[in-house]
């Protein structure tokens, strides 16, 4: 590896947690390369930054959320999509996180901008409690979630499900709930509670 492959490698790392919903059925076979369950995707993800940096900017308890329609599977492309950064990012930081969210530093990101048309970001509020199957989220007056176990149909008991990903994406290892609220009330007009949600950890360089 060259010097200049390494300087690139170093300048951009992420870590924390990522809470996710979409319009599939719980367990989303998106996750095991299936196609979604309804033929069409409309979800997205939430990132909690733990400890992370871009270019010497420090990103350390910040988060990002990106939320997208496409018309078929995600790797079929032709989406739209709309993205919010942590209020509490100072200029640099919204810089950073900016090109975080489009992709130009990998992760994720950097194969989902291939999919969809980006939105300029928005600064919001994010008020979210990490608190695994009850996890919740709340972006301004745009994005709510709310996580609850799924349960059995018959017996109405909860059961706790994951997930292993060796050549996971979003994330290696996550937990499988049910979303008991998940809406965005921006272009895209969303609402698909009931369905999909997933919580993991992530990291990414």
């Amino acid at each position: 590896m060259s010097r200049g492959s390494e300087t690139a490698v170093s300048t951009f790392h992420v870590a924390g947690d990522v809470l996710i919903a979409c319009n599939c059925d719980w367990g989303c076979p998106c996750n095991f390369n299936a196609r979604p369950s309804r033929g069409f995707c409309q979800g997205g993800w939430i990132w909690l930054i733990d400890h992370g940096h871009v270019h010497g900017v420090n990103l350390d308890g910040l988060g990002v959320a990106v939320f997208a329609k496409w018309p078929g599977a995600i790797h079929e492309g032709g989406g739209r999509a709309t993205c919010y950064l942590d209020a509490r990012a100072d200029d640099s930081q919204l810089g950073a996180l900016t090109r975080v969210v489009r992709g130009e530093l990998g992760g994720p990101w950097g194969i989902f901008i291939k999919t969809y048309d980006l939105a300029a970001p928005v600064s919001a509020k994010f008020d979210v409690e990490l608190a695994q199957f009850a996890s919740r989220a709340k972006i301004g007056g745009f994005v709510e979630l709310g996580m609850q176990t799924i349960r059995n149909p018959v017996t109405k008991a909860e059961v706790h499900p994951e997930m292993i990903l060796p050549e996971g994406l979003v994330v290696k290892r996550g937990g499988l709930a049910a979303s008991a609220v998940f809406r965005v009330k921006d272009q895209l007009a969303l609402d698909h509670s009931g369905q999909y949600a997933a919580f993991g950890r992530f990291e990414y360089s």
